[in-house]
């Protein structure tokens, strides 16, 4: 009997020898890859809007110049688009508060009608997990609202809660400049702090955000900011687009200190594409190469019907010294357009041009961020329509570009779904949580 056994392992053994485990094809590959896009919720934290284009006649059910819009999102399987209620930082005033206040209104109106007026059955604003889920089942998009800059609540806290019921679901402190609620990372550079971190009021709003269910974003703060609101804050917290700073160092970026910070704090920190906060070398050295040939394509083509040279007016120097109405009418124009196409074909042509910063380089820092975090505390953004964009993911139509990268490189379909959606929605249902702890108490 044991003669018999043993034959018959060692037969099996010699089948197995024999019968070749092919290594996966680039078709076999990049069909996985779709398939596993088709099933995740693919979540994007920072898309950021102009209110010009969120009238009946222009609006983002059409093919727009943004990098976001309805058939761009369809196009890339993008599922959830966080759209921004942004505002730039001015003056500590109570004229800066109600400008900042008016201009934050005007895009919470905006978001709100393209959700139920302009095109309701193609996208529904959320405001919990629990709605994504609903939504993406329906078939169609969903948008939710982050704000970037607290500078519209002005000297009011009572604004917190009415950003929230108009469904604001996260908001970072500050921008790029102190505001009456925190200090900026942009004080590093001079080490010129306004708050040494939190102002006595904006401690009131991490508590009041908490009380709400609002997410803490860390993404523009500076990094004492960040420990004292970690510090504070009953709620895990989010950086809505960062990157790793051991890989390209700059304010904007975490540190590995941070990043233990954020861990530990149970957060998440949504990985940016953002092409200076990636590979600020590789992003100089195609710009420098990029500014020559486009001057150099300037020289023969001028804007029709005003004379203005595109070499005049691309390079940066002498952009600076154009009138804001000059601006418009340039950007209003063909030959920006012009100028542009003829550079993506010529650069095509030339050998060893440099590379731009590209999807390979966005998730080297998800690369980065799983082995000092682990999968449960990184996520993906874009900065669309307000500075990101890289070569592979340059608008939402090419999301899917991002997941493809991410099979490549062995991420299973579990992790790839954390990274997109499920650790960042994990992160709102616990300030939920948090939140119905402090309400019922």
């Amino acid at each position: 009997m044991k003669i018999i056994v043993l034959s018959l392992c060692f037969v099996t053994l010699l089948i197995s020898c024999n019968t070749e485990i092919k290594p996966e094809t680039e078709e076999q590959l990049l069909a996985r890859a779709k398939a596993i896009h088709e099933r995740v919720i693919t979540l994007d934290t920072h898309c950021d809007i102009n209110v010009k284009n969120f009238t009946d006649s222009l609006n983002y059910t059409q093919e727009l110049d943004t990098q976001i819009t309805l058939p761009k999102m369809k196009a890339g399987g993008l599922d959830v688009a966080w759209l921004i209620v942004y505002t730039g930082q001015d003056s500590l005033t109570d004229k800066g508060y109600k400008n900042a206040y008016e201009n934050a209104m005007a895009k919470f109106d905006a978001i709100h009608k393209l959700t139920t007026e302009i095109a309701p059955n193609d996208i529904e604003l959320a405001v919990s997990s629990s709605d994504v889920e609903r939504i993406t089942k329906s078939g169609k998009k969903v948008a939710m609202i982050g704000i970037e800059n607290g500078y519209p609540i002005g000297l009011d806290i009572k604004n917190v809660e009415k950003f929230y019921n108009l469904g604001a679901r996260y908001m970072s402190l500050s921008h790029n400049g102190h505001s009456q609620l925190c200090d900026s990372n942009t004080g590093e550079e001079k080490n010129d702090w306004l708050h040494d971190g939190l102002s006595d009021l904006g401690k009131e709003v991490v508590l009041e955000m908490n009380r709400l269910g609002m997410m803490i974003d860390v993404s523009h703060p500076s990094k004492e900011s960040m420990r004292q609101m970690i510090e504070l804050s009953k709620a895990p917290i989010i950086a809505s687009h960062s990157s790793a700073r051991a890989l390209c160092n700059h304010s904007r970026n975490l540190d590995d200190e941070q990043l233990q910070w954020l861990k530990e704090n149970g957060g998440v920190v949504q990985t940016v594409a953002f092409k200076s906060y990636l590979n600020t070398k590789k992003e100089d050295i195609y710009q420098k190469e990029r500014k020559k040939l486009l001057e150099k394509i300037g020289d023969s083509i001028h804007e029709s019907g005003n004379n203005l040279f595109v070499k005049k007016w691309y390079s940066e120097g002498h952009w600076n010294t154009l009138t804001k109405a000059e601006k418009q009418e340039i950007n209003d124009g063909a030959a920006l357009k012009v100028l542009l196409n003829l550079f993506e074909k010529k650069s095509k042509t030339i050998a060893n041009f440099p590379e731009n910063v590209s999807v390979t380089d966005f998730v080297n820092h998800i690369d980065y961020l799983v082995e000092k975090m682990g999968i449960d505390y990184v996520g993906i953004s874009s900065d669309f329509d307000g500075g990101g964009g890289i070569e592979g993911w340059k608008d939402a139509s090419e999301t899917f570009n991002v997941t493809l990268e991410l099979v490549k490189r062995g991420y299973t379909e579990s992790d790839i779904e954390q990274l997109w959606s499920v650790n960042l929605l994990r992160v709102l249902d616990e300030v939920e949580a948090v939140a119905y702890e402090i309400q019922k108490s």
